[in-house]
């Protein structure tokens, strides 16, 4: 277990964000882009080959910069490994984008930035709920999940885990262009995402004030969606705060019917977007617990 490595990234994330360089998500991106350029096919071969290439290169550098941190002296190597840890974690920099409708003078624009589906003809409600949903979804593929993967493998986990987490953005996509593409991408983002997903979706409810409610919430609601993954933390997040998430939405000029997660018992709107934010420092105080507690008993 890399408890400690994990305490000194979550910490260096809390206090400075993103880091000012390169980040090794726009690598991977750019990687994917020039594959794709070359090699695409609408099947599953060339997609497979694309997540098994990205994911050995990626497992190759986290190794390689291991082992390189390993010849620093000690009291050297284990802050070098969670700075490079730190660029897999998002708390700040998710907090800050979905923050940022909360003052945006084209809230549309800005949530544009967080989300796939269309945005032009999205009501002030959509907005906000759009909002709460990135908020719960990344939570888990943002925070917990490279989290988890960090404590159980060290750097070469969120390292694979990001690469994962940035092919399913990418071209997981159930579109004429995608479907066989990026059909192994999306099972295995499902399978990285199986546990935190779950882990995020406790967490949340552990936050609520109404735990009860957010709890039977999950156990109602969290099944509904498409994705065996996202419903767990959004079912948690609507049962919490008393509202509806998900339904219909438009995904590249189509209209695609989900249902609805949770009872539409609060308005979504600006005070829920901010009560559901308020949840950071809670979030925080939790891992920062486990992870302490972790390293004392290891």
């Amino acid at each position: 277990m890399f408890f400690e490595l994990a305490l000194l990234a979550y910490l260096i994330d809390m206090v400075f964000g993103e880091l000012p360089c390169k980040h090794p998500v726009v690598w991977m991106g750019d990687f994917i882009n020039t594959y794709e350029r070359r090699f695409y096919g609408n099947r599953i071969m060339p997609g497979a080959v694309l997540v098994i290439s990205l994911l050995l290169l990626t497992l190759l550098t986290s190794v390689m910069l291991v082992f390189l941190c390993g010849l620093l002296p000690a009291w050297l190597a284990l802050p070098v490994l969670a700075v490079l840890a730190s660029t897999g974690l998002a708390m700040n920099m998710l907090h800050g984008s979905v923050a940022a409708i909360l003052t945006a003078k084209q809230p549309k624009q800005a949530v544009s930035l967080l989300v796939s589906r269309d945005t032009d003809s999205m009501t002030e409600t959509d907005i906000y709920k759009a909002a709460l949903e990135t908020w719960a979804e990344n939570l888990s593929d943002g925070v917990i999940a490279p989290l988890f993967y960090l404590v159980l493998f060290g750097l070469p986990g969120i390292a694979a885990y990001k690469a994962i987490n940035t092919l399913d953005s990418m071209i997981a996509y159930k579109t004429e262009r995608y479907f066989y593409f990026g059909k192994t991408a999306a099972i295995m983002d499902d399978i990285a995402n199986y546990i935190p997903a779950r882990l995020t979706a406790l967490l949340i409810v552990l936050l609520a004030a109404d735990r009860q409610r957010a709890w039977q919430c999950v156990l109602r609601d969290s099944h509904k969606l498409e994705s065996p993954n996202a419903g767990f933390p959004i079912s948690a997040l609507a049962g919490a705060l008393g509202v509806g998430l998900a339904g219909d939405a438009c995904y590249h000029g189509q209209l695609k019917h989900k249902p609805t997660l949770g009872s539409p018992l609060n308005p979504v709107n600006h005070n829920t977007l901010v009560q559901a934010l308020k949840m950071k420092t809670g979030v925080n105080f939790i891992v920062l617990s486990i992870l302490t507690i972790g390293i004392g008993l290891s």
